[in-house]
C-alpha cells in the first residue's frame, strides 16, 4: 500500500511543516488543485505546488479538478515521477492533456466522477501510469465513502488486466474501510482529514498501515 495524505487537510498557515512532519512516513503526496468551477470549491493552484515541491523529497500526485487541465498542467514544475492527474470529463481533449503531461515531462493520470463510467476512459489506459478511484463526488473533504467504489475498483483492476498501471483511491478512507479498498484491488490510498484532522498524524498513519497487514 502506498499511502498519500491529501494536504487539502492540513494546516494551510503551515502546510509545509504538516507535510514534513509526515513525510518519512508515506510514500507520496496528493494535491487537490480546484478551480470553483469544475467543482465548488477552490483551493491552490501552481505557486503553492511548485513552491514545496524543492522542499519535500517525497513524489507529487496533482489532482487536477479543473475546467482546462490543458493550459494550467504545464504551469506545475514538477518532477518526473510525479504524476499530473486529470478529470476526463473537464472541457479539454483528454489526447492533447496526456499529450501536455508527457511534454512536462511528468506521469500522466485519469480520473473521474463517481457516477461515470469507466468505459470513459479505457481507451486512454494505454497512455496513462496512474488511475484515481473517486469514492466521493469531489470538491471537498471529509465526506463519507461510497460503498459501490469497491466493485468499482474491482471492475477496473480488470479492465487494466496486465498493464502496470497505479490504481489510487480518495474520498472518506480511514483504518476501518481501507482494508477492503486494498482488497479491491486498489495499492494507493489517498486521506486527508483521517491523517490531519487526528491528534497525531503519526499515529493515524500507523493505524492505516496496521489496518492491511
Amino acid at each position: 500500500m502506498r499511502l498519500s495524505p491529501s494536504l487539502l487537510s492540513a494546516d494551510f498557515s503551515a502546510l509545509f511543516e504538516d507535510a514534513r512532519r509526515v513525510e518519512p512516513l508515506v510514500e507520496c503526496f496528493h494535491w487537490d488543485v480546484m478551480d470553483g468551477h469544475f467543482v465548488p470549491n477552490l483551493t491552490f493552484g501552481p505557486p503553492v505546488v511548485n513552491s514545496l515541491r524543492p522542499r519535500l523529497s517525497r513524489p507529487f500526485d496533482v489532482h487536477l479538478m479543473i475546467d482546462h487541465p490543458l493550459q494550467y498542467a504545464p504551469q506545475f514544475k514538477v518532477r518526473e515521477d510525479d504524476s499530473i492527474i486529470f478529470h476526463v470529463e473537464s472541457d479539454d481533449d483528454p489526447s492533447a492533456v496526456l499529450d501536455a503531461i508527457d511534454a512536462i515531462p511528468a506521469r500522466a493520470g485519469i480520473t473521474l466522477r463517481p457516477g461515470t463510467l469507466l468505459e470513459e476512459i479505457e481507451r486512454f489506459l494505454d497512455r496513462t501510469a496512474i488511475v484515481l478511484v473517486m469514492s466521493v463526488e469531489p470538491g471537498f473533504g471529509g465526506q463519507t465513502f461510497l460503498p459501490e467504489a469497491l466493485e468499482r475498483i474491482r471492475a477496473l483492476r480488470t479492465m487494466i488486466g496486465d498493464r502496470a498501471i497505479r490504481i489510487a483511491v480518495d474520498g472518506g478512507i480511514h483504518p476501518g474501510n481501507v482494508a477492503a479498498v486494498i482488497a479491491s484491488g486498489a495499492d494507493t490510498i489517498i486521506a486527508g482529514s483521517a491523517i490531519f484532522a487526528q491528534p497525531d498524524p503519526a499515529e493515524a498513519i500507523a493505524a492505516f498501515r496496521s489496518a492491511v497487514e
